[in-house]
């Protein structure tokens, strides 16, 4: 019986998919994220490249961590046999409906995950972005019930060893970030923060978080030091509670959060930053939104990631962080900063060098014959990863 289970998971790849998420959910915790170092793929503009080119210049960049704001099809066909890790999400406008019917949930599971695994590696989903502290305050309410309403149909569907689920906050949800041990949870967020706190702890999840030096030192520029925000050579600042030095504001961001987490009772959690940048150009009022500070920052930030070490409060948890963004987005509303984060302008060429070649400019063909190259190499180690994973589900079996 063993025996036929295997021959039968081996010949058909969703049978294999089955066995291999069960086994996974029950021996191992999912991770969204492997390295350090990841993007976020925003698209909220009308001239950037295909997705197709954006597969070709993040595989020429080495970066294989992606997280993406919704799960559009033709983003996520592009993907298929790249070994591009993908978080996709479910975008707050979804919040209400998911949170109200676990058929809804199960449907979007169904149509948004499962019909692309495995050739495509989702392999978690964001549920919402940015709802915690937000102006929305029905969206506070929905957004346990979405994250538990999707997590069952992962569960259903013997994908939970394989996908995370993670929701992502924003600075708004803290009260007394400085110094960084003194930061707790706003009195108006807490009744909404634990229970989802509780939630992410019992599937095993990080705390997910947006942090932007940038922002912190656009709010007051006379008091904070710009190479603090920078990475750059400074005196820093002193933790007088904890006896921490910080020579850099993302690190202590970080920690804040950690020390919020730790007076909400969830001291282990770890936290991953999911969106930081800064702007290479903004209005006359966005005086630090320039091609050099960003260039700045985001070098020092890939050298920082780039040493896998964590911060001053919590040495053992190694910093990862996606960097927001590929694209500057020039569909973004707001002041002109918010649509020049991208580390590569429209066109697919660089904003400023930190290391990474923009797209160059083949003919057609060869373009498409790279593209398909990168899909080849991708699927060959799908089979492979299959085989594998199917000979080890055989030993089990067997056992």
């Amino acid at each position: 019986m063993a025996r036929k289970c295997f021959w039968f998971c081996f010949q058909s790849l969703p049978g294999f998919w089955v066995v291999f998420s069960a086994i996974a959910s029950l021996t191992m915790t999912v991770q969204a994220f492997t390295g350090t170092y990841g993007i976020n793929y925003g698209r909220i503009a009308d001239n950037i490249p295909s997705p197709d080119e954006v597969v070709l210049l993040l595989k020429a960049a080495k970066i294989k961590n992606v997280r993406i704001y919704d799960a559009d099809h033709k983003v996520l066909k592009a993907f298929s046999g790249t070994g591009l890790e993908l978080v996709i999400g479910l975008p707050n406008g979804f919040l209400r409906e998911m949170s109200a019917s676990e058929e809804h949930a199960m449907n979007w599971v169904k149509e948004n995950v499962q019909a692309f695994l495995p050739d495509t590696h989702i392999c978690g989903i964001a549920i919402g972005n940015e709802v915690l502290g937000g102006s929305d305050l029905e969206l506070w309410g929905a957004l346990l019930g979405a994250a538990k309403n999707i997590y069952k149909a992962v569960k259903k569907l013997n994908l939970d060893g394989v996908v995370q689920i993670t929701t992502a906050h924003s600075q708004a949800v803290f009260s007394n970030s400085f110094p960084p041990s003194s930061c707790i949870f706003r009195e108006n967020v807490v009744q909404y923060m634990k229970p989802l706190l509780q939630f992410l702890s019992e599937i095993g999840s990080p705390f997910c978080l947006n942090a932007y030096p940038f922002l912190a030192y656009m709010s007051d520029p006379e008091n904070i030091d710009i190479n603090y925000a920078l990475f750059e050579s400074t005196k820093g600042i002193f933790d007088p509670k904890t006896g921490l030095h910080y020579d850099n504001m993302l690190d202590a961001q970080i920690d804040a959060a950690y020390a919020a987490l730790a007076d909400a009772g969830y001291q282990k959690m770890e936290v991953i930053v999911t969106e930081t940048g800064w702007a290479s150009h903004g209005d006359e009022n966005e005086a630090a939104a320039t091609a050099n500070n960003a260039r700045i920052f985001n070098y020092n930030l890939r050298k920082r990631l780039a040493k896998k070490k964590g911060t001053p409060f919590r040495p053992k948890n190694v910093l990862k962080a996606y960097i927001f963004a590929t694209f500057n987005e020039n569909l973004k509303p707001g002041p002109t900063s918010e649509r020049n984060f991208g580390l590569f302008q429209a066109d697919g060429s660089i904003s400023y060098d930190i290391g990474f070649h923009g797209l160059k400019a083949p003919s057609s063909d060869s373009s498409y014959l790279s593209l398909k190259n990168f899909r080849a190499r991708g699927l060959w180690a799908n089979h492979v990863f299959s085989f594998m994973i199917s000979a080890v589900t055989l030993l089990l079996l067997l056992r």
